[in-house]
């Protein structure tokens, strides 16, 4: 895997052309909201503008002892907070509208990009494991969660695959599926199709080799199809 893979030529898989022998085992994409709550930090606006106000507010009273007076103040921000809030609204609708995510029998490709969009096509022979992150409800959004992989060889850029990639994980980027509604199922399908992956390649490994070499060998032998949390 290079940064070849990640490419802007439409993807086989989500042109519903696949190989022979792969079949789509899901598909779906981000939800909007989620994502500029979450993903493009309008959460972290929201509280950034309430502070101010709030601290607006409350000098302007002590000043003056007059409440009036303190919330007009304070509402003369409620416009560039709307201005943010409404542009951070739309960049993540948009994402979400411009981003699919698709997991085969033999991969994970995601498609991703508003201007200009991208396919990456990810090999399950290249995940290590899985990820999954609950964030449950809150008042703003609805449920949602992130399911991501590590990948055991290769390497790609972060820059290349923000937003779809695990914060903070500059060094060794890994691609992510951010804010998925039912992210707990998607999580189980692909560790299915991870473990998938890693039964075919055992089995093709054990009928290259010698009966004797494979006697014994231990049950936690595929490796590639947990999940971890």
């Amino acid at each position: 895997m290079s940064h070849d893979d990640f490419s802007s030529e439409p993807d086989p898989a989500v042109a519903g052309q696949l190989p022979v022998g792969e079949h789509i085992l899901w598909q779906g994409s981000p939800d909007g909201l989620n994502l500029a709550w979450r993903v493009y930090h309008l959460r972290e606006v929201t509280g950034y503008f309430g502070i101010l106000m709030f601290w607006r507010a409350f000098s302007i009273w002590w000043e003056t002892a007059l409440v009036g007076k303190a919330l007009t103040s304070a509402g003369t921000l409620l416009l560039p907070f709307g201005i943010a809030a409404l542009l951070l609204l739309v960049i993540g609708f948009l994402s979400a509208r411009t981003t699919h995510y698709t997991i085969t029998s033999k991969r994970l490709v995601m498609r991703t990009g508003i201007a200009m969009p991208g396919t990456l096509n990810l090999p399950f022979s290249a995940v290590k494991a899985a990820n999954h992150r609950d964030f449950g409800k809150t008042v703003f959004a609805p449920s949602c969660g992130d399911v991501g992989v590590e990948i055991s060889e290769g390497k790609l850029a972060y820059l290349m695959l923000w937003p779809h990639v695990r914060p903070w994980q500059l060094r060794n980027p890994q691609p992510m599926m951010r804010c998925l509604p039912n992210s707990a199922e998607v999580a189980e399908i692909l560790v299915k199709g991870l473990s998938g992956t890693q039964t075919e390649k055992l089995s093709k490994a054990v009928s290259r080799r010698p009966v004797a070499a494979v006697v014994g060998a231990p049950s936690d032998s595929i490796l590639n199809g947990h999940l971890a949390t």
